[in-house]
């Protein structure tokens, strides 16, 4: 299976005050860090190797995580500078740990789609690029993806049409070629989608299942229930 880079740089403002000295990824989630749930489930899938992209309190990340070995998994970081380099420029900074191509995750996400079908339809695509989507109509986030006949026709967050029906789902899977091409300057994942489909480079792929993260405090309340109902013993966070 391809590796992860999993961007768990970000400040977590949304979650002020519990992100103020504790990252994201490790609130606690049904009495353990979030990331524990995380690589758990994306070593169910058959993950084996993740490269964390790390920068706001990442060493308590890395301190937590370690090597990788308590979750079944090998463990890389790739470190943001003293300049935020966005989560496309954090991508590039990572390249030498991630190899010819991977996948890529936010540090807030629980996906539970199946992996590989996603990596089979990268690799059958021929193209630099694939994104999952997810029929939305509204419901988790606003809809952001134009997806027809399993083609993307439109990808937008600011500029949202009524044909819009689909969201991104958070995982997508690249040749590292994307990313070396790129500049110094600080840069989103979000304007290197929009490039790629401009350019016929981006494959597309439904999954059926929700997505689920806690990048909120709705998302952190949903993820607890999910887990509840998964043989979890579940404290809420707040």
């Amino acid at each position: 299976m391809l590796p992860v880079a999993i961007l768990a740089g970000g400040l977590g403002t949304r979650l002020r005050p519990l992100t103020e000295t504790t990252p994201k990824a490790l609130l606690p989630i049904c009495g353990e860090p979030f990331v524990a749930h995380q690589l758990r489930l994306l070593r169910r899938r058959g993950i084996e190797r993740i490269v964390l992209c790390v920068g706001y309190l990442g060493e308590q990340i890395r301190d937590f995580v370690g090597d990788g070995q308590a979750f079944g998994l090998r463990a890389d970081y790739s470190w943001d500078g003293s300049v935020p380099l966005g989560t496309a420029g954090a991508l590039r900074w990572a390249l030498p740990r991630l190899g010819d191509a991977f996948f890529v995750i936010y540090g807030d996400s629980y996906l539970l789609c199946e992996y590989r079908a996603v990596q089979d339809a990268f690799l059958n695509s021929g193209k630099q690029a694939l994104m999952t989507v997810v029929r939305n109509d509204g419901q988790w986030d606003s809809s952001n993806v134009e997806f027809c006949e399993g083609r993307i026709i439109a990808y937008d967050k600011q500029r949202r049409t009524p044909r819009m029906c689909h969201i991104d789902y958070g995982l997508g899977a690249f040749q590292s070629s994307v990313f070396s091409a790129l500049d110094d300057s600080p840069r989103d994942l979000a304007t290197v989608y929009q490039d790629l489909l401009v350019q016929d480079e981006l494959g597309g792929f439904e999954v059926k299942e929700r997505f689920y993260e806690v990048g909120s405090f709705d998302g952190l309340d949903s993820l607890s229930d999910l887990l509840v109902k998964t043989n979890h013993t579940c404290v809420k966070a707040r």
